[in-house]
């Protein structure tokens, strides 16, 4: 990944490209339902902590993917006994990983391995097409979907005058019923998709059906932590980290057709840049 800027920012210029989409589909374990026993050795005279000691190797095969979507870890009270450590010891690693999205524990289920990373390539497509192409199945919840004036910074970013009229929307995508993403955009009145269309469709695909096609876009990516409000809208723990892109969408004329700030868990997804020599 290029290095960012002095404000954390990557920045790039993008063209169409449908072809660079780079995600794993997470093949289903047979063995899901069969616990797994993490081969961990615990150095008690070492300065980092037993817990550590215990989440570390784990996050290590779920980055990996040894360890595949779904599959059923070992429970704390086995652990503790398996390890000679405390129950809360061995419930802080679990719970760790919990909070960093890499397991999921639900009631009646286990613990889990959580879905899979979904590592995008930048490009010009929406992040639902990105998903379908890459074996998922995306839901979208419309949080809002308003009709306004737009003040003097939404002009800024759509090229037009304060006053005229835009929508602004905000959604959240879904992957496997687990927020994957908040997504703010800006659009003007005359091109936006309607509320029903976006419930069934990605926004790019809503914009080509109503024969509206972006083909270049400017595109900064940062990383910042959650504060309340994004915790509240992904789900997650304040003070998690997350990935933010805000890209500017332009037709062939050079005419901005969308706005769009989005935040992602990092624990979930990643941008994954190609990169040629001269």
């Amino acid at each position: 990944m290029p290095c960012p800027d002095s404000q954390g920012h990557v920045l790039a210029t993008e063209h169409l490209d449908e072809d660079l989409m780079s995600t794993a589909v997470p093949t289903p374990d047979p063995r899901a339902d069969e616990p797994f026993i993490p081969d961990i050795d615990l150095d008690r005279d070492s300065s980092e902590p037993l817990y550590q000691q215990i989440a570390r190797p784990l996050e290590d095969l779920i980055l990996s993917g040894t360890l595949a979507s779904g599959r059923l870890i070992e429970d704390e009270v086995s652990m503790a006994q398996r390890l000679h450590v405390s129950r809360p010891t061995a419930r802080r690693a679990l719970q760790d990983l919990v909070g960093r999205g890499l397991l999921t524990r639900r009631r009646g289920a286990g613990t889990r391995v959580t879905p899979s990373h979904v590592r995008r390539t930048l490009s010009l497509t929406s992040l639902n097409d990105d998903l379908l192409k890459a074996g998922f199945k995306p839901r979208t919840d419309v949080v809002s979907y308003e009709v306004r004036l737009a003040d003097e910074d939404e002009a800024d970013l759509l090229h037009c005058e304060p006053g005229d009229e835009i929508v602004r929307i905000e959604r959240v995508r879904m992957i496997e019923d687990r927020p994957l993403a908040f997504m703010t955009n800006l659009l003007p009145v005359q091109g936006a998709p309607t509320l029903t269309q976006l419930s069934r469709s990605g926004l790019y695909a809503c914009l080509e059906d109503r024969g509206i096609h972006p083909v270049a876009a400017s595109q900064s990516v940062g990383a910042r932590t959650a504060d309340a409000q994004d915790a509240e809208h992904l789900g997650i723990a304040a003070g998690s980290a997350l990935l933010t892109m805000q890209r500017t969408a332009y037709d062939a004329n050079e005419n901005v057709i969308e706005y769009g700030s989005h935040i992602y868990n990092a624990a979930l997804y990643s941008f994954q840049f190609n990169l040629t020599g001269d």
